[in-house]
């Protein structure tokens, strides 16, 4: 991938006398992509490994350069410098980025700090509904994320869950089912992808949003939720932290008292009912994950795909189920 990488590369304005050595593979943490250090450049090339959404290579280079442009007036997320097109050896493209120069959140320290960047992202002026692709734009954000949960949820009967943990799942989805809001939904640009491991923190104290493979156009309690449930918060071996109730809470007035207030009372009835819409998420591709993990990232470094494992074997175990679901019953 390196050789093919460079030579996309020299092939941008200013990078013809890039040396080969200038790029340094970063650490492997995620399962969709690679990343690539430009030494002595601050850039990153963000290279996908596959396309989450099932995007074809041209679209889902389109969709997330989309995403970085849109994000970056946040001030909290990088900046787009190019686009490499898919060809022979990188077949999925690349993105050019500046680096964020951060560590690993410490939680529940660096919750505030986050909070900050969703609402930073969540309070971008939004665009007419017709300026919004090639991002998603779903008209109703709940019941798009309950659709993605019923498309996965075939994966909790394939999966080998106790009957204990099986039967609340169950029940869980039939709640999210019977779910009919009759208040407007708020939208905003959206992280989706929101887990604390998907954020660094600079020198300053301040939160970076670094994966921006599905920012859309949607519900920012969604977002909320996905930042603090035990699922998300233990993604990331590195951050690897349960929050308690309080903490959440804290989280969320971390939120509030800096979005516009209209969007936070917005928002306020969404808490709950996402939440239990948020973790179903999470939780069906866990699921998957348990029963084809080593098929969607076939060479995963085997320390992360057994944390992963690990990860779904807690997540997906009878008191963890009912621990998480009592944040909503």
């Amino acid at each position: 991938m390196l050789t093919p990488l460079h030579a996309a590369l020299t092939r941008l304005p200013g990078f013809a006398d890039l040396p080969a050595d200038a790029l340094e593979p970063m650490p492997r943490k995620g399962v969709a992509h690679d990343h690539v250090r430009l030494k002595g450049r601050g850039l990153v090339a963000r290279v996908p490994r596959w396309s989450q959404l099932g995007l074809d290579p041209a679209a889902n280079l389109e969709q997330q350069a989309t995403a970085f442009r849109r994000a970056a007036p946040s001030g909290h997320t990088p900046e787009l410098v190019a686009v490499l097109p898919p060809g022979p050896g990188l077949s999925m493209g690349a993105l050019l980025v500046t680096e964020i120069v951060g560590r690993t959140p410490r939680l529940p320290d660096d919750m505030p700090a986050i909070a900050q960047a969703l609402a930073a992202l969540h309070a971008l002026p939004l665009p007419d509904p017709a300026d919004r692709p090639p991002l998603p734009a779903p008209a109703d954000p709940a019941a798009a994320t309950l659709a993605q949960v019923e498309r996965q949820a075939a994966w909790f009967d394939r999966a080998g869950l106790a009957p204990e943990a099986l039967a609340r799942i169950h029940a869980e989805l039939e709640a999210a089912r019977a779910f009919r809001p009759e208040m407007a939904q708020p939208t905003t640009l959206v992280g989706s992808d929101v887990h604390p491991g998907n954020f660094l923190i600079d020198a300053c104290g301040k939160a970076w949003f670094t994966d921006l493979e599905k920012v859309q156009y949607g519900h920012p309690a969604i977002d909320l939720a996905h930042a603090t449930l035990y699922t998300s918060t233990k993604w990331e071996r590195e951050v690897a932290a349960a929050l308690t109730p309080e903490e959440g809470a804290d989280f969320i007035a971390a939120w509030q008292a800096v979005v516009p207030a209209s969007l936070a009372e917005a928002v306020q009835p969404w808490f709950l009912p996402l939440r239990r819409l948020t973790w179903l998420r999470t939780l069906s591709w866990m699921a998957r994950w348990t029963v084809e993990g080593a098929a969607l990232t076939p060479d995963m470094p085997i320390s992360l795909a057994a944390y992963m494992d690990a990860h779904a074997t807690d997540v997906l175990r009878p008191d963890t189920v009912e621990r998480v679901s009592r944040d909503w019953r």
